[in-house]
């Protein structure tokens, strides 16, 4: 080797000679310090050893010094030729490229090492904070200062209370607390009381006790050992006027419904899993139970169909496109509910003020039905009787009968006696005793402006021209005042005049009065001018005037007085046939509330005449003829 490099450098001057010389060692020496700093001392000389390149780094000659450089720079073991003296230079430069990019590489590696551990340092310090947060959370709960101070005031609330209000306290608790609806209530204990209880329309007047009547019925019932009712029968009770819904199915209330994940939000677990959620509603709630519908006539006709079909299929069922039966994220609750339905085996009860002919004929078809009927006086004041003892407050003897002439609802009655109550304590506020005396309750009829509810009453005086005849509205039966008077006219050219507002079938009833008095007297009435006048000018919707207004016709023209004590009811057929008509337990009642003291209905109609019917006489007539017996 040291013939080469004394051979070419021969070639050369000596001082040119002895600075190339001197170069390529400090080169040779310089690349060596790079190596070593960049490898360090001791992994410099186990990669040299490595490599066999050990020897040639540590010779005398700068030749085998730079062929060591290559074997440890590119890394290969393998022996190679000796480089000419004359190609050092261009060794040295691929060398120190070499090295270049290693020291390059190493830097950025360096620099890359360094944002990844300050990356790794910050996500382990966020790692950190969230565990130290759920650790909070799983140790402190959702309370913070705030919430615990809501909590505290919550608290605080709920130890204030001001007892319960006197609908509370005067609500019937037993069957024998409700008044005057002795048969109905016997009709619905009867269809709940057995192994296989019936659903249930309640029809009445408002404030008569049907809801009250349907709740203690159930109590009742749970007592009997063949009851399908558990002690634990739930009593779910909602307003059909205020049941509201989306035909989508988003809300139900009464049926329940589904929250999908995107759209109504289930709950957070469900929602990141994309599970929807079933929501169950009212019917399932009253599940082995009551389920009470008041003023069922007002419900959404949909709704109402879709609640038909629970009650035939006693389940709910689900459905949301949302749901995989095959998720196995799904909870066993939720893929039962979707799989074979919420259960709703309940007993169906519906209240309602309306007329029967107003309701569903298929809701009507899957009920049994039972009626109640309008309070008489003698009931109103029984009611008051009770509220009294159950308030702790004497009453004056005849508040009773004065409450009992202003309203026909037990629930007004209640409402005056509580405000009578009120004013009495607040004139007494040191009074240990309350004594409810008239000029109490009086003082209250005029502040809520109520009016006695009748008017006008029986009398027993004849006049002519003038009967009563009987109407109904709703539940609610009425006397109406017929009049009629007769004028003799020109022959052939007489009219009859009835007041427009009576309605077309009182019209009518007009002219078949007409030919059933010229069978019976031989009078054409086109011969006079007649009047007949409805006073008050009530509407009459059907033809049950008719009796009565042949009889006011009758009396006009005969000039025979007619009793003021009777009420009649019927249709007159022009051959002078009395006819059934509707109503006639709510045109009793309404006759007895004005001191009636006889009614006249059709023969036909007596079977709608209650048995245990008191205080009034019920007299069935079949013609015009039999009715002119009695009332004259």
């Amino acid at each position: 080797m040291k013939g080469i490099l004394t051979k070419w450098l021969n070639q050369k001057s000596l001082d040119d000679r002895l600075q190339d010389e001197e170069e390529w060692i400090r080169e040779v020496e310089s690349l060596y310090v790079l190596l070593s700093n960049y490898y360090g001392t001791d992994k410099l000389v186990l990669k040299a050893s490595r490599l066999d390149a050990l020897k040639l780094m540590r010779s005398d000659d700068l030749v085998e010094r730079v062929v060591g450089l290559e074997k440890i720079v590119s890394d290969d073991p393998t022996e190679k030729p000796l480089p000419k003296a004359q190609e050092i230079p261009q060794i040295l430069d691929v060398i120190e490229e070499q090295i270049a990019d290693l020291i390059a590489r190493r830097t950025v590696e360096e620099r890359l090492e360094r944002v990844v551990s300050q990356k790794m340092q910050e996500r382990h310090d966020d790692y950190v904070k969230e565990i130290k947060r759920n650790v909070l959370q799983e140790t402190a709960g959702p309370e913070n200062a705030q919430t615990l101070k809501k909590l505290a005031t919550l608290e605080k609330m709920n130890t204030i209370s001001l007892k319960r209000s006197a609908v509370d306290v005067l609500r019937p608790q037993a069957v024998e607390e409700i008044v005057g609806q002795e048969s109905a209530v016997q009709a619905l204990l009867a269809k709940l009381a057995t192994p296989y209880p019936q659903h249930i329309l309640i029809y009445g007047p408002p404030g008569v006790g049907k809801t009250s009547a349907a709740r203690v019925a159930l109590e009742t019932v749970k007592n009997y050992h063949h009851s399908p009712f558990t002690k634990e029968a739930p009593f779910v009770e909602v307003d059909g006027t205020t049941l509201r819904w989306d035909p989508r199915d988003v809300t139900n209330p009464l049926l329940g419904s589904v929250h999908d994940p995107i759209y109504q939000g289930a709950k957070h677990d469900l929602a990141d899993t994309g599970i929807p959620e079933p929501k169950m509603g009212l019917v399932s709630d009253a599940h082995g139970g009551v389920l009470f519908i008041d003023e069922i006539g007002e419900m959404d006709p949909l709704l109402l169909n879709k609640l038909l079909k629970v009650l035939e299929d006693k389940r709910v069922f689900f459905d949301s496109s949302y749901y995989d039966p095959g998720n196995s994220q799904v909870p066993e609750w939720i893929k039962k509910l979707f799989d074979e339905g919420a259960p709703a085996d309940f007993v169906l009860i519906g209240a309602t003020t309306r007329d029967p002919a107003e309701l569903s004929p298929a809701l009507r078809s899957r009920c049994s039905e039972v009626f109640f009927v309008p309070l008489e006086p003698r009931d109103v004041q029984l009611i008051i009787r009770q509220a009294g003892e159950k308030l702790g407050v004497e009453l004056e003897e005849n508040v009773p009968e004065i409450i009992s002439e202003y309203v026909i609802e037990g629930r007004k009655a209640n409402s005056i006696l509580s405000d009578a109550y009120g004013l009495a304590r607040y004139r007494n506020p040191e009074q240990e005793e309350v004594r409810v005396t008239s000029g109490d309750v009086y003082e209250v009829l005029r502040s809520a402006r109520l009016t006695p509810f009748i008017f006008r009453k029986a009398q027993d005086n004849l006049e002519i021209g003038k009967v009563l005849g009987l109407g109904v509205s709703g539940f609610l039966g009425s006397v109406l005042e017929i009049e009629a008077i007769a004028f003799p006219g020109q022959n052939g050219k007489g009219t009859i005049r009835f007041n427009e507002t009576a309605g077309s079938m009182a019209r009518d009833a007009v002219f078949n009065a007409a030919a059933v008095i010229r069978e019976l007297t031989g009078e054409d009435l086109r011969n006079y001018d007649v009047h007949v006048n409805v006073i008050g000018g009530a509407k009459i919707d059907g033809p049950s005037a008719g009796l009565a207004t042949t009889l006011a016709i009758y009396s006009a023209l005969k000039e025979q007085p007619l009793r003021q004590d009777i009420a009649v009811t019927g249709e007159i057929s022009i051959q002078g046939k009395v006819k059934p008509v509707g109503g006639i337990y709510e045109k009793i009642f309404g006759a007895k509330q004005v001191d009636v003291r006889k009614v006249l209905i059709p023969s036909e109609n007596m079977i709608d005449v209650p048995h245990s019917l008191q205080g009034i006489e019920v007299i069935a007539v079949s013609t015009i003829e039999e009715a002119l017996k009695h009332i004259f």
